[in-house]
């Protein structure tokens, strides 16, 4: 066998085990509801979960349709990740490049980030109401704060070598950010965008607590108050698969950005 049908066999290997190992729990897990081992109060069966998913898709949860759920939630997420690089990219560079910007504003990140999102739902209301902006306010936060601290993180990882080899060829310092510094921190910076979305949608529950009416996190919320616990995984289930497609996305958008990742 050759190398490249060797690298085809192994990357078509790690799918089918994924697929293999998701139709094991799923299995396991219908077996258990069926065989009566767990109640369905406390963990409804797939079958009785997608049946909810249909009934949801034609007939709404509080009035709102499903997919309507799931728009809300995607739309107030995708406003704050954007917001939240245009803005904590550029900070992190800035950060990474100038001692004197990371010793003034490195306290502050690192102080905000481990902060649990939920303790602020009571000084967020306050100062912005239960308006949109209070829950754009709270993903955001949660986003730019781990990207700003990714971001700087990944300038201090630039080899100083490299560095030392472009100031002796000369370059300017717009030259070396363009064509040293930016490239060289490309790879780490998808990493840190792709685990601060991650960061930015699990806060989505936190940001809808905040006198919402509709979205995935305030469905699972609401759904959990009346022990609808088939519309709780249902929820659970939705967000947990879009959470993943945004991180296929970012996936799919470093191989373009960055194709030399991992073959330095």
């Amino acid at each position: 066998m050759t190398r490249t049908d060797g690298t085809r066999g192994s990357a078509l290997r790690r799918p089918l085990l994924s697929l293999a190992a998701t139709a094991a729990v799923l299995a396991v897990w219908q077996a258990s509801g069926a065989l009566g081992w767990i109640g369905p109060n406390l963990l409804p069966t797939p079958t009785e979960v997608l049946t909810t998913a249909a009934e949801l898709a034609e007939t709404g949860y509080r009035q709102v349709p499903l997919w309507e759920h799931v728009a809300v939630s995607l739309a107030r997420a995708m406003a704050a990740f954007l917001a939240a690089i245009a803005t904590g990219v550029p900070l992190g560079l800035v950060m990474g490049v100038s001692p004197t910007a990371s010793a003034l504003l490195d306290p502050f990140v690192q102080f905000l980030r481990p902060l649990p999102k939920l303790a602020l739902i009571p000084l967020v209301i306050v100062w912005f109401g239960i308006g949109e902006f209070s829950k754009f306010f709270l993903i955001y936060l949660a986003t730019f704060l781990s990207v700003v601290a990714g971001a700087a993180a990944a300038v201090a990882s630039v080899g100083r070598d490299r560095l030392r080899a472009a100031e002796v060829l000369g370059v300017n310092r717009w030259q070396m950010f363009r064509h040293v510094l930016l490239p060289s921190t490309l790879p780490d910076l998808f990493t840190s965008v792709r685990l601060a979305i991650g960061i930015g949608w699990t806060t989505l529950i936190a940001a809808e607590m905040v006198a919402a009416t509709s979205g995935l996190g305030w469905m699972v919320v609401n759904a959990g108050a009346y022990l609808r616990t088939d519309v709780v995984l249902l929820g659970i289930v939705l967000l947990g698969l879009f959470g993943y497609l945004l991180d296929l996305a970012v996936v799919g958008l470093r191989k373009r950005v960055v194709p030399w990742m991992g073959r330095e």
